[in-house]
């Protein structure tokens, strides 16, 4: 066995350790105090804990003297569902699930830390990056405003989630546009309510939201180009009671996700949504109030940094299993933040034939560990000339 099939091995169990203890968003004082003191016993040069509450950053010195920084960076947060694997390590906390893997995330970014310590043959300096509240929250975005790029002088910063339905032992990633910028509104009809024999004696903010809905999807239908994806999807609806059904309500509210591609149409998008909304309002004499949300940035692979990553991939599993122009995806990712402000890429790596990311029988492939160790040494001893 090799020492990093051994160190994958040790680290199988820090994931399922992980995986069992499941925290939430900003709230991981478990997880982060696991990784800290991991990082401390493998002797890290440098620990910061704190940035962005429970952010664990550590700093990994190379032999071979000046050179520039790179940044290596995982998300360590849980979702709030119930887990339903049955596995022997599932979650011990009710409604909380590690069901994106970000549990093998964490133990791969632990094990490449061992690595890189017990022989630092690169030059510059490796950043690790521990992040909390990938899953909504933002995390990305205020490590950031808390001065993490600045703080530790990284000149490039990079990805690693995993894909279920991607084999085990594949990578994928494309330059550019890669994962989607996500938005979310919540939109109030307020109309004027009423008995529902007498129709005429209302302005009905139900009739409102039906047009409302339907409208909002020539946003994707007829306003932006067919070969730019945009996906605008109304998931809340409430209004009325179920106990007064010969009552008209006055007010509707309506919610759901806009995702698009380009941070161009993005704009564009939203400045349509708005208009529609208010127009579809106004034309049936009512009024409409928009509470907009704004998403995550849309996640652009720099191309010279996403030629580099397919190279260090190439290395580790050959040239065959690396796509390098794969689909983009409509899921959204807070690293896009960081790739806002610091030249780099997310790359995929296969989780195999696995229930998918979210779903209550999603478990991170510990066959992936491996790989994705070898990626990140790989990566490292390319770009700060080492192994």
């Amino acid at each position: 066995m090799s020492t990093i099939e051994a160190v994958a091995e040790e680290a199988k169990g820090w994931r399922r350790h992980i995986h069992q203890n499941p925290e939430l968003l900003f709230d991981l004082p478990e997880t982060a105090a696991f990784v800290a003191g991991k990082l401390a016993e493998f002797g890290c040069d440098d620990i910061t804990t704190g940035l962005a509450k429970t952010g664990v950053v550590a700093v990994i010195e190379g032999k071979k003297g000046p050179g520039k920084t790179i940044a290596l960076r995982c998300d360590m947060d849980a979702l709030p569902m119930s887990e339903q694997t049955n596995l022997p390590y599932a979650s011990k906390n009710a409604n909380r699930m590690h069901a994106c893997g970000h549990d093998g995330h964490t133990a791969m970014l632990l094990a490449t830390a061992r690595c890189l310590v017990e022989d630092r043959d690169f030059s510059g300096k490796v950043v690790l990056i521990f992040q909390p509240a990938e899953e909504g929250g933002g995390g990305a975005r205020v490590m950031i405003e808390e001065g993490l790029l600045e703080r530790f002088g990284i000149d490039e910063v990079y990805g690693m989630h995993n894909e279920p339905g991607l084999a085990i032992g594949s990578f994928a990633t494309r330059a550019g546009p890669f994962m989607a910028g996500a938005d979310r509104f919540v939109i109030t009809i307020n109309g004027k309510g009423g008995h529902a024999a007498s129709p005429n004696m209302t302005r009905d903010p139900l009739l409102v939201s039906a047009h409302m809905v339907t409208a909002l999807q020539s946003i994707a239908s007829r306003f932006t180009d067919p070969f730019d994806p945009v996906v605008v999807s109304v998931t809340f609806s409430e209004a009325g009671n179920d106990k007064a059904l010969n009552v008209i309500p006055a007010s509707v509210r309506l919610g759901g996700t806009i995702r698009t591609m380009q941070p161009e149409t993005r704009k564009a998008v939203e400045q349509r949504f708005r208009e529609i909304v208010h127009g579809t309002a106004k034309l049936f004499e009512t009024e409409a109030e928009i509470d907009w949300r704004p998403g995550y940035p849309v996640t652009v692979n720099d191309a010279g940094r996403t030629s580099a990553i397919v190279a260090a991939a190439a290395k580790v599993v050959g040239e065959g299993r690396v796509d390098a122009a794969y689909e983009p995806s409509m899921g959204a990712e807070d690293f896009s933040y960081m790739l806002e402000k610091r030249p780099g890429a997310m790359i995929l790596i296969g989780n195999g034939d696995s229930a998918g990311l979210h779903h209550p029988a999603y478990d991170f492939n510990d066959k992936a560990i491996a790989h994705g160790v070898r990626y990140w040494l790989s990566l490292v001893g390319q770009e700060l000339g080492g192994r």
